[in-house]
């Protein structure tokens, strides 16, 4: 894989309008994914839509396997499936969906997942073109030129959509699905994704002019475009993720020409002609003067001695394999890298040496994953809290915390993923939740814990799915939601005292 290098920025606003913000955006800049999602349905429905959206996309795409097409079209598809099958279990979220626009860039090329209205749009060399159809009666009309961007905005029926995820069970080979494009991605261009919030309310001419003035400054460029869109009245949630690549400049204006002596325009013409032949020469030898594109592969490293030793080579994108055996040490979590067992549940992480905890942490981290251990504590190594996850937007899976103190803590504003994990036995909590963080639990096991299965607290909203509860002191809120959505096994029946036995011999009253 040739890592595409680009400069990026992305923001949402609930614009001037609506009081809540149904739209959710995605930047991995190291695996080169940028995503829109636009939700549908109201209020929590619609967010809610958008974010299964993001999670299921991520998940899929960042486990690179097969092309970049079959990626894109197996993301959208998982996303679609999983918003179809909560909104069936919840009659509170009945109907809701999205429209998304995903982008993909490796190997020089851009790889485009679209469906509904949101749009993607390429600026280079002073002009702009919209790369994706909008997927709408009046969206059609526009692409055949039936009727002009000014009257597209303007029509009553700009918000309607005749494909979106997550309104109908599809497969990735769908026709009339996802669209899906690819072209060459010129490091001299730009990208902008936005949702509807944006074109609705900008023209694409004001939409290339702010990326313009703003080149090298995406963020920049981000900030115009939302305050054009507020401006021009606010009454959609708008988001805008601008990608530049690393030789986008401003078009150079050419100063008006003053009139030339014919010798001059000789001289020209033969100048000019000279410089078109060494182009072309150029062009024709660059193989001998060009460099080779540098290929960053993924690797993947096995911990030969400890973990922090294998985890200190890895850089964004690489695995790093534990094999079986037990590990006394703090494994601290990296930026893009995997941490995984060679053979699921057979390393153990106990407590380090001289502390208790925890046995996992990540702090600030992005993009990581964490698969297949055992985490247990005894009285003799007791652990404090199983895993700590500090302002990190990481993925936890296949993974047993058993007899911490607290299995899994959650800090700060990012939102992780713990997905098929065992927690357990654990002293206190089993999931505690701090801070403003939207987390998604899907399909774990929460067993047995002396405090809380799940405790949400300052603010934290959780996402519950497929979880199974057992046995816990407390459980979530049991709301028609979270009952529809998730497991509770009931308590098991106590125990009817027993009857003291007869002496031999006496007779029953």
């Amino acid at each position: 894989m040739v890592k595409t290098n680009v400069r990026c920025a992305g923001a949402s606003d609930p614009g001037r309008v609506r009081s809540n913000n149904e739209d959710a955006f995605h930047i991995d800049v190291e695996r080169g994914i940028f995503l829109v999602v636009d939700g549908i349905g109201g209020q929590a429905a619609g967010e809610q839509a958008a974010e299964i959206a993001v999670q299921r996309v991520r998940a899929r795409l960042e486990r690179q396997t097969g092309t970049i097409e079959q990626r894109v079209r197996e993301a959208i598809t998982m996303a679609n499936n999983e918003i179809l099958r909560a909104a069936r279990a919840n009659p509170e979220f009945a109907g809701m969906a999205c429209v998304l626009t995903l982008a993909v860039l490796e190997n020089g090329a851009a790889v485009v997942g679209h469906v509904g209205d949101s749009r993607l749009y390429q600026v280079l060399r002073g002009e702009i073109r919209k790369v994706t159809h909008d997927h709408s009666p009046v969206g059609e009309r526009e692409d055949s030129r039936e009727l002009s961007e000014a009257d597209a905005m303007r029509h009553p029926r700009r918000n309607e959509v005749f494909r979106d995820v997550g309104s109908e069970e599809h497969t990735p080979g769908d026709a009339d699905f996802i669209e899906v494009q690819s072209f060459p991605f010129d490091s001299e261009s730009a990208l902008v994704l936005c949702s509807d919030g944006l074109s609705d309310q900008v023209p694409s001419a004001e939409i290339r002019a702010a990326v313009e003035r703003n080149a090298g400054n995406p963020e920049g460029a981000v900030r115009e475009l939302i305050a054009a869109a507020n401006r021009a009245g606010g009454k959609d949630n708008v988001t805008v993720l601008v990608v530049e690549g690393e030789q986008f400049t401003a078009p150079v204006v050419a100063a008006p020409e003053a009139p030339r002596s014919p010798w001059a325009a000789r001289a020209l013409l033969f100048f000019t002609a000279g410089f078109l032949a060494a182009v072309v020469l150029g062009w024709l030898t660059r193989t001998m003067w060009q460099p080779a594109p540098v290929v960053i592969a993924p690797r993947v490293i096995a911990a030969t001695t400890t973990i922090a030793a294998a985890m200190a080579e890895a850089r964004a994108g690489d695995i790093v394999e534990v094999p079986e055996g037990e590990y006394r040490e703090q494994v601290r979590l990296k930026d893009g890298v995997t941490l995984r067992a060679r053979v699921p549940r057979e390393p153990k992480l106990r407590a380090a040496p001289m502390s208790s905890g925890p046995a996992v942490i990540a702090e600030g981290v992005k993009g990581a994953r964490l698969s297949g251990f055992r985490i247990l504590a005894d009285p003799q190594m007791p652990l404090s809290t199983g895993i700590l996850l500090r302002d990190s937007a990481v993925e936890i899976d296949d993974v047993e915390v058993k007899g911490a103190g607290v299995g899994i803590e959650i800090r700060g504003s990012a939102s992780p993923v713990l997905r098929a994990n065992a927690v357990r036995d654990c002293l206190a909590e089993g999931v505690l939740i701090l801070g403003p963080s939207a987390p998604w639990l899907s399909h774990n096991l929460i067993q047995n814990n002396k405090g809380a299965g799940v405790a949400a607290r300052d603010g934290a909203k959780p996402s519950l799915l497929g979880n199974t509860f057992d046995r816990n002191v407390l459980e979530p809120p049991a709301t028609d939601a979270v009952k529809a959505l998730n497991f509770f096994l009931p308590a098991p029946a106590p125990a009817r005292p027993s009857r003291p036995a007869r002496p031999a011999g006496e007779a029953k009253q």
